[in-house]
């Protein structure tokens, strides 16, 4: 191994070298559980080197088997393009604002190469079938495949493997070995469970052209509880700011545990290990005020969504727990919403002498005028994080509506309105 290790320094300190990663299109949004490969590649850019994000627009259709317990559904050729021209819009958004936001303002004036983004169907579409199988397929043994684990847990289960499934390691070992003809590329890193499929790729060149490659796999990033980070069945958090909004994807990383933060610092940062010990030994003086939480939140977020999108996630974390009317006059409706998960949104318009019990029987507050009496007399009701008492309080400009024509409403403590004004 150090052998191995000893080389691939050798031949990248000797002269500029080509990596790629893959990422499957089957969301219309790459999520944070795609962070670290990407992460991986902006580092290889950070050194000089060419970067190649490959999206799966052939591969989609197969369907990767690792980490699976049950087949893939098949995709729609339709639906896949759309999800590839996403998740290449994910990338280049990713690239532009690190060089943008984090290279150029922190560390150098150096001119970085840009990444090359690819969708493998534009040579899966030049192939024919018996070509494929007679030039590419001859040099895999049906042993060898039959013993990769992702084809072995799936055929010890109930459902068993397709035979399209089953083909999946041909086709993403081509994919490098085209790569190489076409760009000299001799590296290709992946997540841990894609060891199995850059194997395939390794036997592959090795059989069919005289030149050394290297796979490089990154550990899966995984919760204290074993669960993959970022993704969950229901609730993932995604790098696509209409998915999950720059003040979710900043929540996710501020509300990481204290025994998680240092090692997220090391992977999801571009900070020297010098500086993220001072931000912890600042961090354990004061945790409570977690220190380290916001720091990460904020690279993170300024590394996929910008300075707006930072900015945004900023205010809004502001108007929720610090009840800052100034940030809350600065959101969007739909924003306000989005930060105040499961707020009920209407739009009302306001008519001369309206009074706080008939905007919030309007606005669904309260299922009859008895308990909206009761709970807005007991101090339960808050226009704008401002308690309001009195159920014949005329709403006006000045004090009820914001700036940005909304008002907030919260009943109790955590049931919320949002209010759209028109005009």
């Amino acid at each position: 191994m150090n052998k191995y290790r000893q080389e691939v320094i050798d031949l990248l300190n000797a002269s500029p070298q080509c990596v790629y990663a893959g990422f499957d299109p089957t969301s219309d949004s790459l999520h944070v559980g795609n962070l670290l490969v990407l992460m991986n590649l902006l580092h290889w850019q950070r050194g000089g080197h060419k970067v190649i994000a490959l999206v799966g627009g052939a591969t989609g259709r197969i369907g990767d088997p690792s980490g699976r317990t049950t087949e893939r559904p098949e995709l729609q050729p339709t639906f896949i393009h759309d999800n590839v021209h996403m998740i290449k819009k994910n990338i280049q958004c990713i690239f532009n604002n690190h060089e943008q936001y984090i290279w150029k303002k922190n560390i150098s004036s150096r001119t970085l190469i840009p990444p090359m983004i690819v969708d493998n169907l534009e040579w899966y579409t030049q192939q024919n079938v018996v070509d494929f199988v007679s030039h590419v397929g001859r040099h895999f043994r049906l042993g060898t495949m039959l013993s990769r684990h992702s084809v072995q847990s799936r055929l010890s289960s109930e459902v068993g493997m397709s035979f399209t499934e089953f083909c999946y390691q041909l086709f993403q070992a081509y994919d490098w070995l085209h790569l190489l003809q076409k760009y000299n590329c001799k590296f290709q890193v992946g997540g841990s469970d894609q060891m199995g499929n850059i194997v395939s790729g390794h036997d592959l060149i090795s059989r069919v052209a005289d030149v050394k490659v290297y796979g490089l796999t990154l550990p899966l990033v995984t919760t204290e509880t074993g669960h993959k980070f970022g993704k969950s069945e229901d609730n993932a958090v995604w790098l696509d700011a209409n998915k999950s909004s720059p003040f979710e994807l900043y929540q996710f990383f501020v509300r990481c545990r204290d025994s998680e933060v240092e090692k997220l610092l090391k992977l999801f940062t571009f900070q020297s290990s010098g500086k993220i010990e001072d931000i912890m030994f600042k961090h354990q003086r004061n945790p409570e005020h977690r220190i380290a939480q916001k720091i990460l939140a904020e690279q993170v977020t300024l590394l996929v969504h910008g300075e707006q999108g930072l900015e945004m996630a900023l205010k809004s974390t502001s108007a929720l727990y610090d009840h800052n009317i100034e940030s809350l006059v600065q959101l969007k409706a739909q924003d306000i919403s989005s930060i105040f998960q499961g707020a009920k949104t209407c739009e009302l318009l306001l008519e001369p002498g309206t009074t706080t019990l008939e905007v919030a029987l309007k606005a669904g507050c309260f299922t009859n005028e008895r308990d909206a009496v009761r709970i807005i007399s007991a101090g339960g009701f808050y226009i704008n994080h401002q308690r309001v008492t009195k159920t014949d309080e005329v709403l006006t400009d000045a004090v009820h509506i914001l700036p940005n024509n909304v008002t907030l409403i919260r009943v109790g403590k955590k049931n919320y309105y949002v209010v759209r004004w028109l005009k």
